[in-house]
């Protein structure tokens, strides 16, 4: 299996479920199978560019977005992926819901024991 279509399978999934979205709402919105997503997130499948933009199209963001994984962050624990899908989700929205959802979660890490 090709190096490149592990990455760009593994970034499909991280790119997806930052947005919350399911593998059968992922392709309903790109007009895909999910079997076809879940085969192309397992690097089952030589995804086409044609098909590469309309995933993306679908997760509003450019192609290139598919392209930028780090093998540092591979084994990453699991408190910090969940940073990262946090950090992808906040990365679609303007400064002013960002700000808030900041405030928002200071004030809960306010009453978490640590």
């Amino acid at each position: 299996m090709a190096d490149i279509l592990v990455q760009v399978g593994k970034r499909v999934r991280e790119l997806r479920k930052a947005r919350g979205l399911s593998q059968h709402a992922l392709a309903e919105k790109c007009g895909f199978t999910f079997s076809y997503i879940g085969g192309v997130e397992r690097a089952e499948k030589n995804i086409s560019l044609i098909n590469l933009s309309k995933i993306a199209d679908a997760l509003e963001v450019g192609v290139h977005q598919f392209f930028i994984y780090s093998h540092r962050y591979e084994n990453l624990p699991a408190n910090e992926q969940h940073i990262q899908e946090i950090v992808a989700a906040l990365a679609k929205h303007d400064e002013k819901t960002v700000e808030m959802a900041k405030n928002i979660l200071m004030e809960v890490l306010k009453y978490v024991k640590q």
